[in-house]
């Protein structure tokens, strides 16, 4: 077993190198293409230190950020190659490369950035961090009760961009001496503003089941994922009813962590293809693509794990299940939505169609579902989150614009310095 280990983890580390040459060969092209950025033009910049696997974590902003961008221009910070060449290719904002710390230095004294908006917790986020006179803010990848969202490590920024008041009341229990009033902003959920109704299919009698699966977890107390022991027997179901579409979309990481995951995703999407191949109406759709939004609007239910995925449909006041983990050592925040969601259990996956036929017709079922989608959102009105999500920045400019005026004069006092973003000696003591 630790020779199969061993030769594991030597073809990643071969195939890992081989795809950093490749991503550093086509980003050179691209840099030497580029047209040097304006001089002051941003104000606001978003960092992103992690490679392709998580590049899930910035798509989802791309549309609250390009609209963003129409009254403050955003600029992407990205620290790795094939990170950069992927955003370079979809981001709708512009992207600057700054691998090592000293272009990141460059950007600062280029550029006025005066707020900076993180979307996880990349330990890189610090080598960004240790610089002040900038709004440091936490907007993460999405709204969950998973363990991730419980971090003390809210505290390290100025600002936390968070859905609403289920957020707020999780957050109250874990961090202490946090003051929720000045450094926690709800927004809501901007993306929902801007999810797709195009589909790849046409639309007719079939009921749509979204299954969107999370990743197996490296961990046990976060081993949500359901793709070995839930979706393959409740796939197997779906296709075989003659009455269902399935959209498959499966976390991008599956199969990282456990060969075994990998190969049970493997399976369902052979069997999608199988399925479509028997009958070319069933339209079946295994979903890998950039965009997320249109599955959730699209589909009549959603069966998701444990994840963000859960929020976002909440967002929708859609049907949605909920996959219980098998693993008992998963941990689960039952004080939110979970503790009142509709639970699917392993055992069940192969009566899945009789649970979503009950579902479909559950009364008290859709009224949960509404007063939790106001709890987690607040006003979900279209357009509503995006308009909080613009006052939030516009509050923080303000608040940059306060505060620089109160030290206007800080800069003669110190010997040691930096170049700030106009011009003025900033202060750096590293």
């Amino acid at each position: 077993m630790d020779i199969q280990k061993d030769a594991r983890l030597a073809v990643k580390l071969v195939r890992d190198a081989v795809h950093s040459r490749i991503a550093d060969r086509r980003l050179s092209g691209r840099m030497n293409a580029r047209t040097p950025f304006e001089p002051k033009r941003f104000k606001v910049a978003v960092y992103f230190a992690d490679g392709p696997v998580n590049m899930y974590q910035m798509r989802q902003w791309y549309k609250p950020l390009a609209v963003l961008a129409e009254t403050w221009p955003v600029v992407v910070l990205s620290r790795t190659a094939g990170g950069t060449v992927m955003l370079m290719e979809e981001s709708p904002v512009p992207v600057a490369y700054v691998r090592k710390v000293s272009d990141l230095e460059h950007i600062i004294e280029e550029q006025d950035i005066r707020i900076v908006l993180y979307v996880n917790q990349n330990p890189r986020n610090f080598q960004m961090m240790r610089y002040g006179r900038r709004w440091h803010v936490f907007i993460n990848h999405g709204e969950s009760d998973k363990m991730y969202m419980l971090t003390n490590q809210f505290k390290a920024y100025d600002y936390a961009f968070v859905a609403g008041d289920a957020a707020l009341a999780r957050l109250n229990r874990v961090l202490w001496d946090y003051d929720f009033d000045k450094r926690a902003l709800p927004i809501g959920r901007p993306q929902a503003d801007h999810f797709s109704r195009d589909v790849p299919y046409t639309p007719d009698d079939r009921t749509v089941v979204l299954y969107a699966p999370t990743w197996e977890g490296d961990r046990p107390s976060a081993s949500y994922g359901s793709v070995a022991t839930h979706g393959v027997a409740l796939v197997t179901a779906l296709l075989a009813s003659g009455r269902h579409r399935v959209i498959y979309r499966p976390h991008p990481r599956s199969g990282v962590a456990d060969p075994e995951y990998g190969a049970a995703n493997r399976r369902i999407i052979a069997a999608i293809a199988a399925a479509n191949a028997r009958d070319a109406t069933a339209q079946h759709v295994y979903d890998d693509g950039p965009d997320l939004g249109w599955q959730l609007v699209a589909a009549d239910v959603a069966i998701v794990d444990i994840s963000a995925m859960v929020y976002d449909r909440l967002a929708t006041g859609k049907p949605l299940m909920v996959t219980r983990p098998v693993d008992p050592a998963a941990e689960i925040d039952t004080s939110g939505y979970l503790s009142d969601c509709e639970w699917l259990y392993a055992v069940q996956t192969g009566d899945i169609i009789e649970a979503l036929d009950a579902l479909a017709v559950d009364g008290p079922a859709r009224a949960r579902l509404t007063s939790w989608v106001t709890r987690y959102f607040g006003d979900t009105t279209p357009g509503s989150a995006t308009a909080r999500f613009h006052a939030a920045i516009a509050r923080l400019l303000a608040e940059w614009d306060r505060f620089a005026a109160l030290h206007a004069g800080d800069d003669a006092l110190s010997p040691y310095a930096e170049r700030s973003t106009d011009g003025t000696v900033a202060t750096d003591e590293g």
